[in-house]
C-alpha cells in the first residue's frame, strides 16, 4: 500500500510538471546590425526594397554602426515615401555599401544604422 501511495504520488507530480513545460515558449526577433536607430524587421525589408538598387559606394575603410563616413561619400536623402512608413529615419542621409544600406546622422556623419 505504502508503494501505491509513493508510485500515485510521483505520477501526479509528473503530470503536474509537462503542462507547465509544454507551455513554455520564446519568441526572438532580429533587428539585424543596428546603433542608434530602431528599425522593426518589415521595415527594414521596405528600406532594402526601394533603397537597396540604388548606385553603390566605393569605400576602402570598413563600415561599421559608429564609423565616420569620409568626405568623399555622397549621402543621400532618404525619400519621404519612406520616412512615412518609417519616422525612425527621417532627417538621416544614406548610401549603399556591399549591397546593404548604410544609414548616417548627416551632422556628424557617423554610422547609425545598417540595414542588411
Amino acid at each position: 500500500m505504502k508503494s501505491f501511495v509513493i508510485a500515485t504520488a510521483a505520477a501526479i507530480g509528473l503530470l503536474a510538471a509537462v503542462p507547465a513545460g509544454a507551455q513554455t515558449s520564446v519568441t526572438t526577433t532580429t533587428t539585424e546590425t543596428t546603433g542608434s536607430v530602431t528599425i522593426a524587421p518589415e521595415k527594414r525589408t521596405i528600406i532594402r526594397q526601394q533603397l537597396g538598387s540604388s548606385a553603390p559606394a566605393t569605400i576602402k575603410e570598413k563600415v561599421t554602426v559608429g564609423a565616420m563616413v569620409p568626405d568623399t561619400v555622397e549621402l543621400r536623402t532618404v525619400p519621404e515615401t519612406i520616412v512615412s512608413e518609417v519616422p525612425s529615419v527621417k532627417g538621416h542621409r544614406y548610401f549603399v555599401y556591399n549591397d546593404n544600406v548604410v544609414l548616417v546622422d548627416p551632422k556628424t556623419r557617423k554610422v547609425v544604422t545598417i540595414v542588411e
